[in-house]
């Protein structure tokens, strides 16, 4: 199994920036990209931005493009996601998620993190 461990949400008026951390923990050769998922309340979890393994292939969603910074440190099995010029409708819970090599899919989730941004 592999756990992962979300941190560094919190609260920040719009315009202002945050920077998340998941930590991956356990089985961790069995993952490969990883990424970062958001919910805001009411809605759907919807992808935000994702990475391979070596950083050859990112990707973003257009909402969050020119604004965030997916990366990692595969030495630490650890994404980040840096968050710049933050919008109200930004705020959510964030959960980062691992790619199992074997399935293909994002079995591996943490239990997520509150963005909140404040007008």
């Amino acid at each position: 199994q592999v756990q992962m461990v979300e941190s560094g949400g919190g609260l920040v008026q719009a315009g202002g920036s945050l920077r998340l951390s998941c930590a991956a923990s356990g089985r961790t050769a069995s993952i490969y990209n990883m990424a970062w998922f958001r919910q805001a309340p009411g809605n759907e979890r919807e992808f935000v931005a994702a990475i391979s393994w070596g950083e050859t292939s990112i990707n973003y969603a257009d909402s969050v493009k020119g604004r965030f910074t997916i990366s990692r440190d595969n030495a630490k099995n650890t994404v980040y996601l840096q968050m710049n010029s933050l919008k109200p409708e930004d705020t959510a819970v964030y959960y980062c998620a691992a790619q199992d090599i074997y399935t293909g899919r994002y079995d591996y989730w943490g239990q997520g993190t509150q963005v909140t941004v404040s007008s």
